[in-house]
């Protein structure tokens, strides 16, 4: 059973809605990854527009983006972020000028070819009604040239896309599917023109505009299941923080982040990515590292740590040290990675291009075939253009060219109502040989969020309750959701030390809860990350987990009764990573992973591999995985380098997707046996010249119809 894949707003708004973007310093545009949902874009929305200095807020679901117009003065970015953080939300900052792109020309194109050789055709048709009644001498010549009138241009404006790839093939001494296509409607038009000329009994016109519209709509319909995936490593670019609070002479300043030089001095405040890779100069704090690295605990970082851009910033002020921009940076390390691992994936031949290799010079000989042999029996020129024209048009690829992209559009339709979004049409051919399931951790199989998975009792979790809730750090919220409504002790001098922990005084007593080296434990196991330090009291330890999905378990469990290979591939620590192998029953487990080193343990499990993953750090291996697949929470970058999206939260849907992946296939080898058996029926019949280029259309067009109804079964199928 099959249900709806999203809130209606989720997948209503269309991902265009910000077709103007204002070229100015007064908008912003903001990623929210954490809003799903109408409820969410009406809070955005309303609560930005609240406040006098901002004139626009628009939210676009899908993309999950905020456009901002505002005349706020200094510090716009950090004000509007602040805003959005109090309304619940975290928000990154987007380079608009990296994001806008041309609009799609070619879809629309396709669209508008598709259209009128449609319209064409049909007005040619009626015409030819008149002939095929009877209509003789001067009636049929004029409703012969109002035809041609009709057919030609339409034939030169729509059949373009034809001409040039096939024109494109011939040039570098080549064959490919365009070039017996070009070369059967330019041979239905020139003898159709001929017959007109001189007064013959039939011409063809209708038979060239027919064939260019079955062949239009089946580009279209390729295109289309194609033209989804957008390059992770535009999105990537977009990550990339434009501008940076520069230091000079204790004034800070917002400037571009090109024009920072290596040693500049700049300003990183709490809830902002780091625009550049450099060093703290001053102060201490916690970065967010998840995106970067896929680590989960916060990292602390102090006077001469190194940090990079794309993480961070989740505790106090600092100030840093410019050592790296641009290019140089980690971010741009990953990103070319990701553009490099992109283009692998274009090496892949499909079904139908594998198919093309041999069918289009078996087309080639057998019309000039035809031809030599019509000229040599019976002498008579026309009758050997005309037979071998029919041949051309009769195995004209179209059955061939509709046989996969009608089983996508059928599959893409599928998928999307049971939840899943298919971005790449040949990845649903990829999927059915992949061998190895890969899973990112955090964010995948897990929420992401911490809890707490052992405490002490009592009093002491009592006094760290008490603690924590002066604190946002994602521990104290972890400890404080552990310990409930229960009563709160009053505490006093309570202290929060960046990348440290929390302090405070009871009944004279010095508290401390957080960071071992700095409570003084020794000996510590690396899967403790929090401890309890009251008075002279031994200290006791906190023990944290990400959060299991709800179906990440019974998602691989199906997947191992597939008979794949599942592993568990982790930026976190190898501790937390074997600790969820364990729980999942997963039997290959590596964590501490780079985003480079991920990249080499998936290529060493070959090239059947399907990776699925949300972060930063996933973004090159989702781009070089033989089949890739997302969150719809995942960050933009990872989505867009991934082949499948999956728009509810239901790891499950893997496995309907590897099935149904199997069944499109079988489609597609069904459409290929239609088409060649057609071919095996039409191709004598028109070697003996008993079908004329009209009949050899009308048995192509019935057999493009065959394939298409063929397709349509996987939308009711089990």
């Amino acid at each position: 059973m099959t249900t709806t894949a999203a809130c209606p707003a989720c997948v209503g708004v269309p991902h265009d809605y910000i077709e103007q973007t204002i070229e100015d310093a007064n908008t912003l545009e903001l990623s929210v990854p954490t809003m799903h949902c109408a409820g969410c874009m009406s809070t955005i929305e309303k609560g930005l527009m609240a406040f006098e200095d901002i004139d626009v807020a628009r939210v676009n679901l899908s993309l999950k983006r905020v456009a901002v117009q505002h005349r706020i003065a200094d510090l716009a970015e950090d004000t509007i972020l602040d805003r959005l953080a109090n309304l619940g939300f975290e928000a990154h900052y987007l380079d608009s000028k990296s994001l806008k792109q041309q609009s799609d020309e070619t879809s629309r194109a396709l669209l508008i070819k598709l259209g009128v050789s449609g319209f064409a055709a049909m007005n040619v048709m009626l015409l030819s009604v008149s002939v095929w009644a009877g209509a003789e001498g001067i009636t049929r010549d004029f409703l012969h040239w109002v035809s041609a009138a009709i057919a030609l241009p339409t034939v030169a404006y729509a059949s373009q896309p034809f001409f040039k790839n096939a024109w494109a093939a011939l040039s570098v001494k080549r064959l490919n599917m365009d070039v017996p296509i070009s070369l059967a409607i330019l041979l239905a038009c020139a003898l159709s023109l001929y017959e007109t000329i001189y007064s013959g009994r039939h011409a063809y016109f209708d038979a060239a505009l027919s064939l260019t519209f079955f062949l239009l709509a089946g580009r279209y319909l390729d295109y289309q299941t194609r033209a989804k995936a957008r390059s992770a490593a535009v999105e990537l670019s977009a990550l990339d923080v434009q501008r940076a609070q520069l230091v000079e002479e204790s004034i800070v300043k917002t400037v571009p982040v090109e024009t920072l030089c290596v040693g500049d001095r700049i300003l990183v405040r709490r809830g902002a990515r780091i625009p550049i890779d450099g060093t703290v100069a001053d102060g201490r704090s916690e970065l967010d590292v998840s995106l970067l690295t896929g680590e989960t605990m916060p990292v602390p970082v102090n006077v001469g740590d190194v940090v990079y851009s794309g993480t961070i910033n989740i505790g106090a002020p600092f100030y840093a040290s410019v050592s790296k921009t641009g290019q140089g940076t980690k971010l741009a390390e990953i990103k070319a990675l990701v553009a490099t691992a992109e283009t692998l994936k274009t090496k892949y031949t499909t079904l139908a291009d594998r198919a093309a290799q041999f069918y289009a010079p078996v087309v080639h000989l057998l019309a000039l075939a035809a031809f030599i042999f019509w000229q040599l029996w019976s002498g008579d020129t026309r009758l050997a253009i005309g037979i071998a024209t029919a041949v051309l048009i009769i195995t004209c690829p179209c059955a061939l060219g509709l046989a996969v992209p009608a089983v996508m559009t059928a599959a893409s339709g599928r998928l999307y109502r049971a939840g899943i979004l298919i971005k790449d049409g040949a990845a649903l051919e990829r999927l059915v040989d992949v061998d190895t399931v890969i899973f990112d951790k955090t964010g995948t199989l897990t929420t992401g969020e911490m809890t707490v998975c052992d405490a002490p009792t009592g009093y002491r979790l009592q006094i760290a309750a008490s603690l924590t809730r002066h604190s946002d750090h994602p521990q104290s919220q972890a400890i404080l959701k552990y310990y409930g409504d229960k009563t709160i002790l009053p505490l006093s001098d309570i202290e929060e030390l960046p990348g440290q922990g929390l302090q405070c005084k009871l009944n004279g007593e010095r508290i401390q809860l957080g960071r071992a080296d700095w409570i003084g434990v020794k000996n510590k196991p690396d899967y403790v990350q929090c401890w309890l330090a009251i008075g002279d009291e031994e200290p006791v330890p906190f023990l944290f987990e990400d959060t299991l999905k709800v179906s990440s378990a019974a998602s691989i469990s199906q997947l191992k009764e597939l008979g794949l290979n599942v592993v568990l591939l982790s930026g976190d620590t190898q501790s937390a990573t074997d600790m969820l192998a364990e729980k999942l029953n997963i039997d290959t487990a590596i964590g501490s992973t780079l985003p480079d080193q991920k990249l080499s343990i998936l290529k060493s499990f070959g090239d059947n591999t399907l990776m699925i993953g949300d972060g930063l750090n996933d973004t090159a291996a989702l781009a070089a995985a033989g089949v890739s697949m997302s969150p719809a929470k995942a960050i933009d970058a990872a989505r867009a380098a991934s082949d499948f999206v999956l728009l509810k939260d239901d790891l499950t849907l893997i496995t309907e997707c590897i099935v149904l992946a199997k069944s499109a296939k079988q489609r597609i080898l069904e459409n290929f046996a239609i088409s060649a058996g057609y071919n095996f029926v039409a191709i004598p019949i028109a070697l003996l010249g008993f079908a004329t280029p009209l009949l050899a259309a009308i048995a192509m067009s019935a057999s493009s119809i065959c394939v298409s109804l063929n397709a349509l079964r996987l939308v009711k199928e089990k």
